[in-house]
Order: C-alpha cells, then structure tokens, then sequence
C-alpha cells in the first residue's frame, strides 16, 4: 500500500503518518493479541512478551490470508513506556521497516490479566 509524503509533521520514529488502501482490497481487522501462549502461560519480560504478542498477531493474520506485508495500521497498548526501544526493536523484526504501517500507541492502566503488559491489534489491506 502506498503510504503519503506529506509536508507538516516530522519524520517518525518507525510509523508512517498515513497509508493509503485501494480501491478493491479486502481490509482485516484483528482483535488485540496478548502474550499468553497454546499452554495458557505468560512469558516474563518486555522482549518475550513483545515477541510472543507480534508471533500470535502473525498466526491470526495468515489465518485470514495476511501477513506483515499486508498490515497497515498497527494498535500497540502499553502497561508502561520505559520499555518502549524493547517494543520497537522486536517489532521491527516483523513489520517492513522500509515502508512501516502507520501506528497508534496507547498507555494502559492494565490489560485483561495483570502480568501482561502489551497488547496489539492490526489491520491489514489484501
């Protein structure tokens, strides 16, 4: 998807401000991933979690006929900020960084279970 050049605000720090989606694609939207793997388990740490969150959102992607190519937007909630270059380095393992989808982070009071601490949901144009 194209994504817009645009005088106004400066350059971003691993998001792109606006993505354009063409006519006749099919757009997924996934709910919020948690780091909670097959067993139930949550992993310690902001790296695991972060890792496990970006594989389950891959899972869920395939699963619709998707994948990272195809993401265009991304939600990221965050417990706290201190970690965030952990977020954005393990995240950059996943996303094109040549051409990264536009991105919203939101700092939360908690998530859904109190040991979680990030939580993302995508949206993807096929």
């Amino acid at each position: 998807m194209p994504t817009l050049e645009f005088p106004g605000p400066p350059a971003t720090n691993g998001y792109t401000h606006a993505v354009v989606v063409g006519a006749g694609s099919r757009i997924v939207h996934t709910s919020g991933q948690v780091a909670v793997d097959e067993r139930g388990d949550v992993p310690d740490g902001w790296e695991a979690q972060t890792r496990l969150v970006f594989r389950n959102l891959e899972t869920v992607l395939a699963a619709a006929g998707a994948g990272w190519a195809d993401v265009v937007k991304l939600t990221i909630f965050v417990t706290g900020v201190d970690e965030l270059p952990t977020v954005r380095r393990v995240r950059d393992e996943f996303v094109d960084v040549g051409r990264p989808p536009a991105s919203s982070l939101v700092r939360v009071a908690g998530l859904v279970r109190p040991d979680l601490l990030i939580e993302v949901e995508a949206v993807a144009a096929i």
